[in-house]
């Protein structure tokens, strides 16, 4: 039996007090899923809340979005995503944080989903993250003290991307500046490039271009 992959989901739908909307990007989880799932991957979800979770970029003309959304047996999973108490973290080998502005708000904070990550890479597991989803390692650290992300190559959502969708003083913190701090030495390229990096079995990608990347990388990686 393999382990299975754990993907963690935002459970907050506003962008700030600016009224839009935002949730989990859409192809920020059916990218990574297809591929793993292909590969014959048992995937389960998890959020903040647990229950329904909003969702953003809700666009079925993407083949693979559509497919993910139109599969019954998933579907139903991520509407009924888990509570972090929910999950026994020995059951995984790769916990993957997926973006979706909505991430910025409830992942970094979230003592219950670090712990859990740091248990899954403590095992020997991988920790995943695409877009805004690394805002979910900010704040993991490992049982000798140190910041998960400390010292490793890293890639997220990056500040000129946050300025060009004019989100810079809507996010609570600035993600690249925040992994910086941290001490993960920040790799990126130009806005809207794939961009995906793994160092010590973390995998972190840019933006939702670098999704189905990511979802490569950690097979890759599960492969080894």
């Amino acid at each position: 039996m393999k382990k299975k992959i754990l993907f963690v989901v935002t459970s907050h739908d506003k962008k700030g007090n600016t009224g839009e909307d935002t949730g989990y990007y859409l192809g920020e989880v059916s990218h990574p899923w297809e591929v793993l799932h292909k590969a014959g991957y048992e995937i389960d979800f998890v959020s903040p809340k647990g229950g329904t979770p909003p969702v953003d970029g809700f666009d079925l003309k993407d083949p693979v979005n559509k497919e993910f959304w139109e599969n019954k047996e998933y579907k139903n999973k991520i509407d009924h995503s888990l509570q972090p108490s929910q999950v026994n973290p020995n059951d995984y080998s790769t916990i993957f944080y997926a973006g979706g502005h909505g991430a910025m708000w409830d992942f970094a904070d979230n003592t219950e989903l670090a712990a859990l990550a740091s248990k899954i890479y403590e095992n020997n597991g991988i920790v995943a993250g695409v877009c805004h989803g690394p805002a979910g390692l900010v704040n993991i650290k490992l049982s000798n003290g140190e910041y998960l992300v400390a010292g490793k190559k890293i890639n997220a959502f990056t500040n000129e991307e946050e300025a060009e969708v004019k989100l810079t003083n809507v996010v609570p913190f600035l993600l690249e500046e925040k992994l910086k701090e941290r001490g993960a030495k920040f790799e990126k390229s130009g806005l809207w490039q794939n961009h995906v990096v793994t160092d010590q079995r973390v995998i972190t990608g840019q933006n939702p271009q670098s999704a189905k990347s990511v979802g490569e990388a950690i097979l890759k990686e599960l492969n080894k």
